[in-house]
C-alpha cells in the first residue's frame, strides 16, 4: 500500500483503497485448501536478471523465502526497535520481481510492519520531490547507480539527507570506494550488502551495529556458510588476502534451476553455491568484492579486475560513471576499454583520463581505450550490463570485417 503524502491526498487516496477486511466478509465460508505445503516445496521461480547469458529460473522454496525474510529483517531489529510500526516505512523503488525489491523491500515491509511508498520508476527529479514530502525514510534500499543519481543532484544538499534518510542500504551491484566516501561525509548511515537470485538475495552483509568497513561487503549472515575457493578448479580453500570464489551453503540456497539440469550441476556442488564472484577476506572476517570472475580481463598475460580500474575512474572529478572491461586486442589478447559518463557541463579529453589512471594504477591495467557516452547499459534494477557493451563490441569488429 503506498504511503499518503499529505492529508488532503491520504482521504483521496482512501477512496480507492481495497480493504482485505471486505474481501473476507464477501465470502464468509470460504472452502479450505486441503493442499499440503512443506517447506521444502517451490514457492517461486525467480528468474536471474540475465547480465551474463540467458536468463535462468531458481527454484526457491517456502523455507528459503522465510529465511531470508527473518534474516533481511532481524539483521537490523536493533535500529528499527527505534522506530514504533506507526512511524515505519520503505522507499519502494526496486521492482518486486526482482529478488532484492522482493525480500529486502516486499516482505521486509510486511514482518516491520511498515509503509511501503511505492514508485512505480526511478526518476531522480521526481525522487526528491517526493522525499521532500517526508519528515523521516526509515529504510531505502536501492543500487548504487540510484545513489550517484541522488547524491548528485542539484537539490541534494537542500534535502539534507542525513536527516531524511535513516537507513540507506546498497546491493544489486558493487558501490565504488569513492560513492561510499562521499555517503559518509554527507552524514548518511550507509550498509552494503551481497547476495544473488540463487541466494534469495542474501548472503553477505555489513552489520547495523558494530564492526563495518568501507568498501567490504561484510560477514555472512546467520547459517550461511561461505567459503572462498581457487579461481581454477573451486576446490581448495585459499589463505586470507588473496582472491577467490565465493560459495555459499545454507538455508538461502536455492534448490537448482528450473528445467534446467546442466546449469544446476555447474552452480551447485555438493550443496554449494559457486556464485562466480571474486572476493578476498581480511583477518577479521570481512569480504571484499574484487570483481566477476566472468569479466576479468587477460592482457598479455596478466589478469586484470575491471572494478580496481572502476574505482580509480570514479575518483576523477568529471566523471560521473564509469565501467572498464576487456576488448579484443591482436597484440594483447585483450585489452582495457573504459567507457564513461561526464557530470553535467563537464568536457574531457581520453588524454585526461589516461593520465590520470597512470598516477594510480600499474602500466598493464592503464585503459588504453576510452569512450565517452551520453549513458551506460543498466538493468532494471540499475546494474551495469557488461552484456550490452561486448555485445556492442562484437558488432564493431564484424563492420570493420566487412569493410576489408
Amino acid at each position: 500500500m503506498g504511503a499518503p503524502v499529505s492529508s488532503a491526498k491520504s482521504l483521496e487516496l482512501e477512496k480507492n483503497w481495497h480493504h482485505f477486511g471486505e474481501l473476507v466478509r464477501r465470502y464468509p465460508n470460504p472452502k479450505r485448501s486441503r493442499t499440503q505445503v512443506e517447506p521444502k516445496d517451490p514457492a517461486m521461480l525467480q528468474f536471474t536478471g540475465g547480465t551474463t547469458g540467458i536468463p535462468k529460473a531458481a527454484i526457491l522454496t517456502h523455507a528459503n523465502i522465510v529465511a531470508a525474510t527473518f534474516q533481511a529483517a532481524l539483521w537490523g531489529s536493533a535500529t528499527m526497535h527505534l522506530t514504533p510500526p506507526e512511524k515505519r516505512n520503505v522507499m519502494a523503488v526496486l521492482p518486486y520481481f526482482h529478488i532484492y525489491g522482493n525480500i529486502v523491500v516486499m516482505n521486509w515491509s510486511i514482518f516491520q510492519c511498515a509503509t511501503q511508498i511505492q514508485v512505480p520508476r526511478f526518476n531522480v527529479d521526481e525522487m526528491v520531490e517526493l522525499l521532500d514530502k517526508f519528515e523521516q525514510i526509515t529504510f531505502f534500499p536501492t543500487v548504487p547507480t540510484l545513489i550517484t543519481a541522488l547524491i548528485n543532484h542539484p537539490k541534494a544538499e537542500e534535502l539534507r539527507l542525513d536527516k531524511k534518510l535513516m537507513m540507506l542500504n546498497s546491493g544489486g551491484a558493487p558501490m565504488p570506494m569513492e560513492l561510499i566516501e562521499h555517503v559518509k561525509d554527507m552524514g548518511i548511515y550507509f550498509s552494503e550488502g551481497y547476495g544473488l537470485s540463487e541466494s534469495t538475495s542474501l548472503g553477505i552483509s555489513n552489520p547495523i551495529l558494530g564492526l563495518k568497513k568501507v568498501g567490504s561487503i561484510g560477514i555472512p549472515f546467520p547459517d550461511n556458510d561461505v567459503r572462498l575457493v581457487d579461481v581454477e578448479n573451486g576446490t581448495v580453500d585459499v589463505p586470507d588476502g588473496e582472491p577467490g570464489e565465493i560459495i555459499m551453503k545454507g538455508p538461502l540456497i536455492m534448490q537448482g534451476y528450473w528445467n534446467n539440469p546442466e546449469e544446476t550441476k555447474g552452480q551447485l556442488r555438493d550443496g554449494w553455491l559457486h556464485t562466480g564472484d571474486i572476493a578476498i577476506r581480511d583477518e577479521d572476517g570481512y569480504i571484499f568484492i574484487v570483481d566477476r570472475k566472468k569479466d576479468m580481463i587477460i592482457a598479455g598475460g596478466f589478469n586484470i579486475y575491471p572494478r580496481d580500474i572502476d574505482e580509480v575512474l570514479f575518483q576523477h572529478p568529471k566523471v560521473a560513471e564509469a565501467v572498464s572491461m576487456g576488448v579484443k586486442d591482436e597484440y594483447r589478447g585483450e585489452t582495457v576499454k573504459a567507457y564513461i559518463v561526464l557530470k553535467p557541463g563537464q568536457h574531457c579529453t581520453e588524454e585526461e583520463i589516461i593520465n590520470f589512471c597512470k598516477e594510480k594504477l600499474v602500466a598493464y591495467k592503464v585503459p588504453k581505450l576510452i569512450e565517452f557516452r551520453d549513458s551506460i547499459p543498466k538493468s532494471a534494477v540499475g546494474k551495469i550490463l557488461r552484456k550490452i557493451l561486448r555485445e556492442e563490441e562484437e558488432t564493431k569488429i564484424k563492420e570493420k570485417q566487412k569493410t576489408k
